[in-house]
């Protein structure tokens, strides 16, 4: 497939419903660039010579951190490169994009999490503990992206592609996508 140069996917969504890895399924398909939050926020903290709890917990108190961030994000709409951005708020700060949000059912979302054995910031003693700190998380980030930028995480109407991965593979998902981007 050609895409125009320039293009953006910005792919956003529930905790464990598969955003890494249909993310780099789309990568590997297109040829286009991965970039993530998580990838920027470690290249920042070796930056600044710490670790990224640190820098998060220093975000907290200083908001240059992500306004260096999202900084980041809105220059990519700038650039001519095509990428698939791997962010909870890409969707926002480039609204070019074909903006799409992954959703699972919080049941199969932990289960993913927990079988999952490179999450290491996530460890759960129990599927229903998951469950809860999931739920908790999501309600806690949306309030907070509401409050910052006005951005309703939780308003799917914000959003070109609205996908149910919980019965699905990354495979079906990056398919999926990939029709609706050849419309966008």
């Amino acid at each position: 497939m050609h895409f125009p140069t320039g293009t953006k996917i910005t792919i956003t969504g529930d905790l464990g419903s598969g955003k890494s890895a249909v993310s780099r399924i789309l990568c590997e398909r297109t040829g286009f660039q991965y970039v993530s939050t998580g990838r920027i926020q470690r290249q920042l903290a070796e930056k600044m010579g710490i670790d990224t709890l640190e820098m998060n917990r220093l975000a907290d108190v200083d908001p240059s951190i992500d306004e260096q961030i999202d900084g980041i994000f809105a220059d990519l709409g700038k650039d001519s490169e095509n990428y698939v951005v791997d962010s909870r708020m890409a969707w926002f700060f480039l609204p070019d994009s074909l903006k799409v949000y992954l959703r699972a059912d919080v049941q199969v979302a932990a289960e993913r999490i927990l079988g999952d054995p490179t999450r290491n910031s996530e460890q759960y003693q129990s599927r229903e503990e998951a469950v809860q700190k999931i739920t908790a998380r999501k309600a806690s980030e949306n309030a907070r992206f509401l409050k910052k930028y006005g951005a309703d995480c939780a308003n799917m109407d914000n959003f070109d592609l609205v996908v149910d991965t919980t019965n699905h593979t990354p495979e079906e998902v990056g398919a999926i996508i990939l029709d609706s981007l050849s419309r966008f």
